[in-house]
């Protein structure tokens, strides 16, 4: 075998991922991305009832708390054609947005800023020319010279003390990182204060779901009884407190995450020139209005963009088993008719078969299985998911806001728009896609508020409830646009019980291995190509794959040593 470089594991994610390089001096010419725990988490739901499914499928990650609920709710109601009160459609598309506003705010600032951001260089920034920096971008108010000097005080005292904490283990004087140190330090500063204005954000999920992570759901509808002149449900109080939470996500998105984004890319302009990866985007949509069967309605729209072909958008259609199939030829698992077989979702199988190397090893065999996640095809093209196929599809249909943003967030970079084919590009996506999405969230809320004043306080659809009203059978397909891309469970049901479970998940779209036809994931092509400064310090790997904002956990589940099992729940 011809050696590579190997990052185990990437950090700052979660889940396990193994990024594996094959390098010709300092340039990556491949890539292969392994996720290195089981998944199995498909024949825990074998033969339970569909409707507690979803209390099962959200805990297969507590980053995107909720999307995995929704995904398996909607599956369920798509099976048994269950319709779901207005009421109950707005107030998942505000858990839906808030999930979108909060995970891209944290991953920008605690997940990936830290690949641009050189924080031990904030020593050496001048607090007076940080704040001319901060208030030449925004009118922010935590942006006073003697604020800076604070916030690099308590960095001082970290580093002094060996104690840099949740700032440890980055490639700090790393020849790579550009910024100025009155940049760095703003960007510290705002790392800090996210951490703040997240507690707030998460209260729209427990105010609308009960808690937060992993907030209540229920098949029909949503189990917030609205309550205006009540102290149960979701009353007059409660309301307003969804309001105050609405107006601190727009102010942070608008005069900190916006402008800091675009103050960043400024220094790294030549990371809007790499990355690219496949040039095949694909959505599912999500944010539906009144019908969710009414695909016109949804705030972010369905539809695939071929090799970077803005001028077309092809339909994609989930039941359709010509379209979305799972590949195994080069995963731990076994199809019964064969590893080159191409599965759909309804007909999916999760069978083990690991015959790789034993932990610790140098290298993977990538001729053979390299990791414990599938490889999804739509059509046989492999696609990327996530904020920048979202954008370049609301771009090319011609949605007003996210061209605006787009060409103007481009012509202050001085950038042509196929810069957003690349990994800043899929960063500056993320961005504009949470300031679209936080304005969405004032017109749902409104539209909400407009409800209930005309009387219309219905919140769940109990018609279908009584299993003895179900088909023998029934198939359904539960999609939405979760933060990192298109997420789809499918469910097969028979006599009243789960007989067939799958999740695709937007990180086996893009983390996924190779297929039969040696076609590479999103993340391997997307490698391909980099030059590393220092093969020691990989920041440029690092760059790319968290541009993607990798949750492996979605994608992958942990098992026994030994295939077995090691918990049992029981539900009373």
């Amino acid at each position: 075998m011809t050696k590579r470089l190997v990052v185990d594991p990437i950090t700052r994610i979660e889940g396990h991922l193994r990024i594996e390089a094959q390098m010709d001096g300092d340039t990556i010419t491949g890539a292969y991305s392994s996720g290195t725990m089981v998944r199995g988490l498909e024949i825990i739901l074998r033969d339970r009832d569909p409707r507690d499914a979803w209390a099962y499928a959200q805990r297969i990650c507590g980053v995107c708390t909720l999307v995995h609920g929704m995904a398996s709710i909607r599956a369920v109601e798509d099976a048994l054609n269950y319709q779901v009160p207005y009421n109950a459609q707005i107030i998942r598309n505000l858990m839906i947005a808030a999930q979108y506003v909060h995970d891209h705010v944290m991953h920008f600032y605690h997940l990936h800023a830290l690949d641009w951001v050189d924080v031990v260089s904030a020593l050496k920034a001048d607090p007076k020319a940080t704040s001319e920096l901060a208030q030449s971008l925004s009118s922010w108010p935590l942006s006073s010279p003697g604020y800076f000097a604070d916030t690099q005080k308590r960095l001082k005292d970290f580093v002094e003390q060996g104690q840099l904490g949740i700032f440890a283990g980055g490639y700090w004087g790393h020849s790579e990182y550009k910024l100025p140190p009155e940049a760095n330090l703003m960007a510290v500063a705002h790392y800090l204060e996210a951490l703040s204005w997240q507690r707030d954000v998460v209260d729209l999920h427990a105010i609308f779901g009960g808690k937060n992570p992993h907030p209540m759901f229920l098949v029909g509808g949503v189990p917030t009884p609205i309550s205006p002149d009540t102290d149960s449900g979701l009353n007059a109080e409660r309301l307003s407190k969804v309001a105050d939470v609405l107006g601190k996500m727009l102010t942070f998105v608008d005069q900190v995450y916006v402008p800091d984004t675009i103050a960043i890319a400024s220094f790294y302009k030549d990371w809007f020139k790499q990355g690219e990866g496949l040039g095949n985007f694909m959505c599912f949509g999500d944010l539906p209005g009144k019908d969710i069967k009414d695909i016109g309605s949804f705030g972010l729209p369905r539809g695939a963009i071929l090799n970077k072909d803005l001028s077309t958008i092809h339909e994609v259609d989930l039941h359709d088993p010509s379209q979305v199939e799972e590949y195994v030829s080069h995963s731990w698992y076994d199809y019964e008719g064969g590893k080159d077989k191409g599965l759909h979702p309804y007909d999916g199988e999760t069978t083990f078969n690991y015959d790789g190397p034993t932990p610790p090893y140098d290298q993977l065999d990538v001729e053979k299985g390299y990791s414990w996640m599938k490889s999804p095809r739509w059509k046989g093209h492999a696609m990327e998911v996530g904020p920048l196929a979202r954008i370049l599809l609301l771009y090319a249909k011609g949605h007003e806001q996210t061209k605006a943003l787009a060409d103007s967030t481009l012509k202050t970079l001085d950038l042509p728009i196929e810069a957003m084919f690349s990994t800043l590009g899929r960063t500056a996506a993320r961005t504009l896609e949470t300031k679209v999405i936080v304005d969405m969230m004032h017109d749902m809320y409104g539209q909400l508020i407009a409800n209930i004043k005309a009387g219309d306080t219905k919140t769940h659809n109990e018609t279908l409830w009584d299993p003895s009203t179900w088909p023998s059978e029934a198939r359904g397909a539960g999609f939405m646009e979760a933060p990192r891309g298109g997420l789809s469970h499918w469910i097969v049901i028979k006599n009243g019980k789960i007989d067939n479970y799958q999740a695709v998940v937007p990180s086996t779209w893009n983390a996924g291995p190779r297929d039969p036809k040696g076609q590479a994931g999103a993340y391997e092509a997307a490698l391909a190509g980099h030059k590393l400064a220092n093969q020691e310090q990989p920041l440029e790997i690092l760059r790319t794959i968290h541009s993607f904002d990798p949750c492996i956990a979605c994608a992958v589940h942990l098992t026994g040593e030994d295939g077995e099992e090691l918990l049992q729940l029981k539900v009373t």
